[in-house]
């Protein structure tokens, strides 16, 4: 017989199938889940402690970027003193808490702004080695960690200086809430910089401080553990398929910190493109993102559910193979044992006919056959079988009856039992992180905006009224190459004419180029939203720079994993940037989304503060907005950052177990279709061909040839058949013809 045919493989599938998904349930939908705190948590701890990295990471790499671009502007014009340089770049950027300008072939200080910075640990004499003018971290006496960035500042005829730019190793714009706390790691799992746990002499209670001093040692330990992670490959810190985060990144559970469980995520800072280095990255740097959360004793599965699925599902496949085994197996191999029988000659037995359906008829045909190969004609022999009552129930029926039944075990399954509906609890630790990473969100898209606007001042007021437009050029192509974040850049005299241009096309007519808006929102009703900034450059009569934003560089930083849909939205609620597909100055796909932005719009104190929700109508789903709150130029825009996503995608033990319940039910019906369908298809419909060319056989047809369709039973049963139709053939060609007796022709009488 066949492997993929026939009767039996079918029924064995099933079988093995069933028994399997019976063991499935029993072990899957009983689990008990006495974790106490959900995946989902972990996972989101995780997803913060990849955006810390990607803030740190971005902050530094920008602050170097910054500083060398400024020192090369500088280099490129008229020489300038020490003083001079660091008032412009203090004026332009706030990044730094300290920087020096010092002479390179003395060592002398020229100039000095803000922090003292630590000198000493730069040797002038290796500057000119390979990585001589590296970034490097220095750390202070009282224990703080700084980030020195160097750059040379050199002019034709004059002493070669070295720019110094000193900064700390703190997080810009990361919103941690009230219950977490945030550090920088090193190689080794020392903490450089933490923030979220307050000084012992902060708190009044001996409680409070004992709190304190558990949650500083179990973050050491969360920063030791980070450190260990980070020094395997990326590729092997997640689970297969995740994809997402460059560098290492996970979560862990830690200890009690006195009634809460500490849970921390982590990450190592990477490059955003594989195969990349950044001189962040090669900084050897983690962040550690801990919080503690309550845990949930009574969330729990219990055995029973599980156990009473898999022993229902035992019941109802037996029920069914059984069904398959007395009603359509049995009946078929003994149609094939009877055909064979007839084929040998072995004529003296009568043939054992199935009670049911098509196996009925096709017996009492080898039955009529048999009789037939005796010497009897097909007149003698009846008519062909008309099963009555439930002789008539076919095997198309017995396979319907079969599949209906394992449905109803497998369609409650997927579509009433265990439902996780707007009961489901879902963590407010969840809700908060939504909350306090789209702040984050929020105030990176804030920052970028403002560190484009600051670009735009510094290379405007470097390239002054001296620059011609083919230096101009030069200026702009370099600046494009360094800052991926615009589309075009140019420089218009006070009418809108373009002087010099890099980049693409401008989206901005002549009349909308020159404005005394830092930043501006332009192509209202268009396909796509133009963001332009714009800076003056002194002494060139209102000559302005202009440089248009890349929306792909918004899209970019809104792309963050667990965050499910993000929207960049203006003052008036209309989407400017997404993570996913848009349209341009749509608006939010419903009135709840918009008053959540209009609430967290408005100021509560000094400034407006980012808010998070839990809905629970037309589905459970967390949403957050969080506005532009800060300075810079961007704050005037009125921008909002909205998220939301759906409960259900979180990995919350609700609906984990309505996943695994759903999951039951779908493995159950694709096992019933899957194998109830090959059935149909090499069984039930050969079978029902085969009862129709049997009769018509056994009726007195022995023209028609009986081909077998696959080499199963049934096809054995049509080459008997196939061989009993030659047989009555050759016994009908070897019977002596019949012929009628001639009428006798009417005797006459003659008289004598």
């Amino acid at each position: 017989m066949s492997l993929i045919g026939g009767i039996r493989p079918p029924i064995a599938v099933l079988s093995v199938l069933l028994l399997s998904l019976a063991g499935i349930t029993a072990l899957v939908l009983g689990r008990v889940d006495n974790a106490g705190v959900p995946k989902a948590v972990l996972t989101s701890q995780q997803h913060f402690a990849e955006d810390g990295a990607i803030a740190l990471r971005a902050s530094i790499d920008e602050s170097v970027t910054d500083l060398t671009r400024s020192a090369a502007l500088f280099s490129a014009g008229q020489p300038v003193t020490g003083d001079a340089v660091l008032d412009k770049l203090g004026s332009t950027y706030q990044k730094w808490t300290g920087t020096a300008v010092v002479e390179i072939r003395t060592g002398k200080l020229v100039a000095a702004r803000g922090e003292t910075v630590p000198l000493t640990s730069v040797n002038t004499a290796t500057l000119g080695d390979e990585g001589g003018l590296a970034p490097r971290m220095v750390r202070l006496k009282n224990g703080e960690t700084r980030l020195l960035s160097l750059a040379l500042l050199s002019w034709p005829g004059k002493p070669q200086l070295l720019l110094v730019a000193s900064s700390n190793l703190t997080f810009p714009g990361i919103s941690i809430g009230q219950f977490r706390s945030i550090a920088v790691a090193d190689r080794d799992g020392a903490i450089l910089s933490s923030d979220g746990i307050p000084e012992p002499e902060q708190v009044r209670t001996s409680t409070d401080r004992k709190e304190i001093k558990l949650s500083r040692k179990q973050l050491e330990a969360f920063a030791e553990f980070a450190a260990r992670k980070a020094r395997q490959d990326p590729r092997s810190s997640k689970e297969p398929g995740m994809g997402g985060y460059q560098g290492v990144s996970g979560s862990t559970v830690g200890g009690r910190v006195l009634s809460d469980r500490s849970v921390a995520g982590y990450a190592t800072l990477a490059a955003p493109s594989p195969g990349e280095t950044t001189t962040a990255s090669g900084l050897g740097l983690s962040v550690v993102a801990m919080v503690k959360v309550s845990e949930d004793p009574t969330r729990a599965h219990s055995l029973v559910f599980g156990l009473l699925a898999g022993a229902a599902l035992l019941v109802v496949g037996s029920i069914a193979v059984a069904v398959l085994l007395g009603t359509v197996q049995r009946p078929l191999i003994r149609l094939f044992l009877e055909s064979r029988r007839l084929t040998r000659g072995d004529l003296t037995r009568p043939v054992t006919v199935p009670g049911y359906g098509e196996a009925h008829r096709v017996g009492h045909a080898l039955e009529r056959l048999r009789r037939q190969l005796l010497g009897e004609s097909a007149e003698d022999t009846g008519p062909a079988a008309r099963p009555r009552g439930l002789r008539k129930v076919g095997t198309r029926a017995l396979l319907v009856g079969c599949a209906v039944l394992l449905l109803a075990w497998s369609v409650p399954l997927m579509l009433l039992i265990n439902r996780a509906d707007s009961t489901a609890v879902v963590p407010q630790q969840l809700v908060s992180d939504q909350r306090e990473r789209t702040d984050t969100l929020s105030d990176r898209v804030r920052r970028a905006l403002n560190e484009g606007s600051a670009d735009l001042d510094s290379v405007g007021s470097l390239i002054g009224n001296r620059t011609e437009p083919e230096a101009m050029a030069k200026v702009l192509e370099r600046t494009l190459d360094e800052n991926r974040r615009y589309r075009s850049l140019y420089v218009v005299d006070s009418s809108g004419e373009i002087l010099a241009r890099e980049g693409k096309e401008p989206k901005l007519i002549r009349s909308h180029r020159v404005s005394d808006t830092a930043i501006r929102l332009l192509g209202h009703g268009g396909k796509q939203p133009v963001v332009v900034a714009n800076t003056e450059i002194p002494g060139r009569d209102g000559a302005q720079l202009v440089g248009e934003f890349r929306v792909e560089f918004f899209n970019a930083l809104l792309t963050r994993p667990g965050m499910g849909v993000v929207r960049l939205v203006d003052d008036h609620e209309k989407v400017i940037a997404g993570n996913t597909g848009f349209l341009a100055f749509q608006s939010l796909p419903d009135d709840h989304l918009k008053d959540l932005v209009a609430a967290s719009a408005q100021r509560l104190g000094k400034k407006a503060r980012a808010n998070g929700v839990l809905y629970r109508d037309n589905g459970v789903r967390i949403a957050a907005a969080a506005p532009f709150a800060g300075s810079g130029p961007a704050e005037a825009l009125g921008w909002s950052v909205v998220s939301w996503q759906p409960a259900g995608r979180l990995d919350i033990p609700q609906y984990d177990a309505q996943n695994r319940t759903v999951l039951a039910g779908l493995l159950g019906s694709a096992a019933a279709v899957a194998c109830l369908g090959w059935l149909h298809i090499v069984v039930a419909r050969p079978l029902r061909s085969l009862a129709g060319r049997s009769e018509a056989l056994a009726g007195g047809d022995r023209k028609t040839v009986l081909f077998p369709q696959h080499h199963d039973e049934v096809g054995a049963v049509t080459r008997s058949l196939e061989l009993i139709r030659q047989q009555l053939h050759d016994q009908r060609r070897q019977s002596p013809r019949r012929t009628q007796p001639q009428a006798s022709a009417p005797q006459q009488y003659t008289r004598n």
